[in-house]
């Protein structure tokens, strides 16, 4: 029986490997549209360069990739079909993706705090936490991010670059992990808690 299970377990594992290997080689093969406003150069080694209305983002992408820009379009193609080669060819495509979005739209991470006396401000660049410790805790926002408050207990992070935005909120987010008895803390917007009952003491 256990043989019969883990010969499952395998085969879907395969087949989900597999499955997102293939989304991966669909969404490479979409081209990438250029906006209005938007200027896509490639340099030398698949260094990418992306201009628009919020900034400037650049970018080393795989160099297996051949990367063009046609008809308003950046073209992503790869040089085989090797498994690795599907996986950077949409790995590649959506990054180009991330960068024309990020310099257009912009990106943005919100999160909210939880607790008695847990609350947040600004001093110029800087943030301030108050989080229930002796102490506040102080971070400084990075080059290119920008974090703004809406009343004392709700932060967001905006910026062009999505991976720096996403790893600025977590880094907030980390100062003070959400507890799963009442939920203090640093949490995502989006983010639901899974809580636990306490414990009941002796009677």
């Amino acid at each position: 029986m256990r043989d019969i299970y883990t010969t499952e377990n395998r085969k879907d594992m395969v087949f989900s490997d597999n499955l997102r290997r293939c989304n991966m080689s669909r969404i490479g093969r979409l081209p990438v549209e250029i906006p209005a406003g938007v200027e896509v150069t490639v340099a030398e080694n698949n260094v990418v360069t992306v201009k628009g209305p919020k900034g400037t983002l650049t970018e080393s992408l795989p160099v297996e990739m051949d990367i063009k820009v046609e008809n308003n379009q950046v073209v992503v193609t790869r040089p085989n079909d090797l498994k690795k080669m599907k996986s950077l060819h949409g790995l590649t495509r959506t990054l180009v993706a991330n960068m024309v979005t990020g310099v257009t739209k912009g990106y943005e991470k919100v999160l909210e705090i939880n607790g008695v006396g847990y609350r947040a401000q600004k001093q110029g660049k800087k943030l301030i936490l108050s989080l229930g410790y002796s102490h506040p805790v102080e971070m400084e926002d990075p080059e290119g991010l920008e974090s703004v408050l809406d009343g004392q207990n709700k932060i967001t992070i905006k910026g062009i670059d999505k991976q720096k935005v996403g790893q600025y909120a977590a880094e907030i987010r980390e100062k003070r992990k959400p507890e799963p008895y009442k939920g203090k803390g640093i949490k995502y917007a989006d983010e639901v808690i899974r809580r636990k009952v306490g414990k009941t003491g002796k009677k």
